[in-house]
C-alpha cells in the first residue's frame, strides 16, 4: 500500500489540503504511453458530452 495527499501551495508558501491523506493500491503493471490521459474533471466531461 501507498499513501497519497493532494495539496496546493500559494506564492506565500501557505498550504491548502485538497484531499486528506488516504491509502491507495498501486497498479501491478501501469499502461505506458507518451500522452497525457483525457481530463476527467466535471467541466471537461460536460464539454466532451
Amino acid at each position: 500500500m501507498m499513501t497519497i495527499k493532494v495539496y496546493e501551495v500559494d506564492r506565500e508558501g501557505r498550504i491548502r489540503v485538497i484531499r486528506p491523506e488516504s491509502e491507495v493500491t498501486p497498479l501491478e503493471s501501469p499502461e505506458y504511453s507518451n500522452q497525457f490521459p483525457a481530463c476527467a474533471c466535471r467541466a471537461c466531461r460536460k464539454v466532451a458530452s
